[in-house]
């Protein structure tokens, strides 16, 4: 087992790459009722192994079901086993268990303590680590949440090994976002073992997974609430999100092309070679992610007007100077609306 924290302005977070859920109780204080909040995919899989809780709440799978409605639905199953400000929430489940759990926790009875134990190589990579918990509002992801750590995050490595491909994919896009950005070894070594990818390698697993936390609990520690160096995780996201809305792709694939439209658009803007754009191209397919999505010009950078980067007449992107290098850039809308119909 692998340890790293969190040691930031909105407080402090364990991280523990390869520990296992039968240990979750050691990191949980005693004396405290529990709540678990899960899917009923993950309890089928793991619920034999859970910890004895005083409820055990189930998740409505999908984004769609992210929502503030889900939220007041799971306040009433809390104060129903007579929860209080004492309680300990621990969610076991993907980016979506863990995204609305913290925001759960974080709001409940203004805020109790809470931890995770991720099941998803999305969830573990990047979801559940770094504080930010959130819904989705009228089709915008994350659009209400909070920046709040959890206790701690467990990432038990074997379960990776029953996510589906597609799963498994959508996860590897946030490793190769981390590479891109800020890892060229770890992109270099994706590239030259993709067979360990599609083989669910545990070595490989366990590279992606800690080499990931690394890279994002370092930002974290920087930039907590995201006002300067921790913008830097959004590589893709912007484009990402606006094609995750309209398209209804998984976040990873649409993150995958978003990854593409940003390079590509650092490309335009002069500041990424082109063979670069291709490099990160050729890398998405061969492991079977898209790199392009047929939406209209217009309705994409309309999408994009709601993102949570916008700030006033512009939108902070994310751009790459070379694989390994990104910086963030403000464009406005107008100048976006140049570049859109060259990137589509």
């Amino acid at each position: 087992m692998k340890q790293l924290s969190i040691d930031s302005t909105i407080g402090s977070s364990l991280i523990l790459v390869g520990e296992r859920i039968e240990h979750v109780l050691n990191y949980i204080p005693k004396n405290k009722k529990l709540a678990i909040i899960s899917d009923d995919t993950v309890i089928s899989l793991y619920g034999d192994r859970f910890p004895k809780a005083d409820v055990v709440i189930s998740v409505p799978q999908g984004e769609a079901n992210k929502t503030l409605q889900s939220v007041e639905r799971m306040y009433e199953q809390l104060l129903d086993a007579e929860c209080d400000r004492s309680a300990f929430i621990l969610a076991i489940g993907g980016g979506i268990v863990c995204d609305i759990s913290g925001f759960v926790a974080a709001t409940f009875m203004r805020g109790v303590d809470f931890g995770f134990v991720s099941t998803t190589l999305l969830s573990q990579v990047d979801a559940s680590v770094g504080g930010k918990n959130g819904v989705n509002f009228k089709g915008f992801k994350n659009f209400i949440g909070t920046f709040c750590l959890p206790k701690f995050v467990i990432c038990e490595l074997s379960m990776l090994k029953t996510l589906s491909p597609s799963e498994l994919l959508s996860g590897m896009a946030e490793v190769i976002k981390h590479g891109a950005i800020a890892d060229p070894d770890l992109f270099t070594y994706i590239e030259h073992n993709p067979q360990k990818v599609l083989r669910y390698d545990s070595d490989a697993l366990e590279r992606f997974v800690y080499d990931s936390v690394i890279i994002k609990s370092n930002i974290v520690n920087l930039d907590a609430r995201e006002n300067g160096t921790r913008r830097l995780l959004n590589f893709g996201h912007t484009f990402g999100h606006a094609i995750e809305k309209i398209a209804k792709l998984p976040h990873g694939h649409a993150v995958s092309v978003g990854m593409v439209l940003a390079a590509r658009l650092s490309a335009l803007h002069g500041s990424l070679p082109q063979a670069a754009v291709e490099r990160l191209t050729a890398l998405l397919n061969v492991l079977g992610l898209p790199s392009a999505v047929s939406i209209p010009p217009e309705e994409l950078l309309a999408a994009m007007r709601g993102d949570k980067k916008r700030e006033g007449s512009a939108i902070h992107f994310v751009l790459l100077s070379e694989i390994g290098k990104a910086y963030v850039e403000k464009i406005s809308f107008t100048q976006l609306e140049h570049y859109i119909h060259d990137l589509c």
